[in-house]
């Protein structure tokens, strides 16, 4: 009996462990090497090297031939992909993101809120000559980002309280990492609508962010423009408010929620 149950809690680590990992290529900016792995896990290189072996050789994970570091395989993209599809609101934001994008030119961005920021459904690359996007399965920041401060701005108090306790960490120099600054900026997208965020997440790059209610005024997700600072300044163009907030409000209707979205950004 020992002996069975020393093999189930092996292999549950082996699990949770090989998960791991692709978590953490997954969020990682640039391909990982064993060593960085091994660190950021708090394990021995030997243990990473066996898993990401395994991981290779199913396709989950791609090793360059070059620099023998990795990075998210294809098998893994297709069942991101898959789970996005099979997401409700994926499926209800896929032709009103569609339209937006086309009439924009700008990639377009659904996200969904969850404990430690905005997890990106699923994106549609712009048409634009210059492409800019952020990678499915990324997460973004509370306060770095501008579908981080529609789901601040719209989320219930409860939830907002306990992110807002948290200490508040920048990606730039222009992050807002100041709460009584936060919080101001976020009575400001309250009373607008929407919400951006130039040079905040990375330098040169901002996003528009609207957000998507459900059937009882509940947040649903973020719906959200990026691109180019020059392509969408600080504020953005009429048009491009306009746009975003228009297709928010379609999703958001076919989600259930019956009404106008709230702010002055019409």
């Amino acid at each position: 009996m020992p002996k069975i149950s020393s093999e189930k809690t092996e292999g549950v680590q082996s699990v949770v462990l090989a998960l791991s990992i692709l978590e953490t290529l997954g969020r990682a900016r640039s391909h990982l090497g064993v060593t960085a792995l091994a660190e950021s896990l708090g394990t021995t290189k030997s243990r990473i090297h066996r898993h990401l072996q395994t991981l290779v050789q199913q396709g989950y994970i791609v090793q360059s031939p070059t620099t023998e570091r990795y990075r998210l395989g294809s098998r893994l993209i297709e069942l991101g992909n898959a789970a996005a599809n099979a997401s409700d609101i994926a499926t209800v934001a896929a032709q009103p993101m569609r339209e937006l994008r086309d009439a924009l030119e700008q990639a377009v961005i659904l996200g969904q809120v969850e404990n430690d920021g905005i997890r990106i459904l699923t994106t549609l690359g712009g048409t634009m000559s210059v492409e800019v996007g952020v990678r499915p399965g990324s997460i973004l920041g509370f306060n770095t980002s501008a579908q981080g401060k529609i789901a601040l701005t719209y989320m219930d108090e409860v939830a907002r309280e306990r992110i807002l306790a948290r200490p508040l960490t920048g990606e730039t120099m222009h992050s807002i990492t100041d709460l009584d600054v936060l919080r101001g900026h976020l009575d400001d997208v309250r009373d607008r609508g929407w919400a951006d965020a130039p040079n905040e997440a990375a330098t040169g790059l901002n996003a528009l962010s609207f957000p998507l209610l459900g059937p009882n005024g509940e947040l649903a997700g973020t719906l959200a423009i990026v691109s180019l600072t020059q392509y969408i300044g600080s504020p953005p163009s009429q048009e491009q408010i306009r746009g975003v907030g228009q297709a928010a409000e379609e999703i958001s209707r076919a989600l259930g929620y019956n009404g106008a979205l709230p702010g002055s950004w019409r």
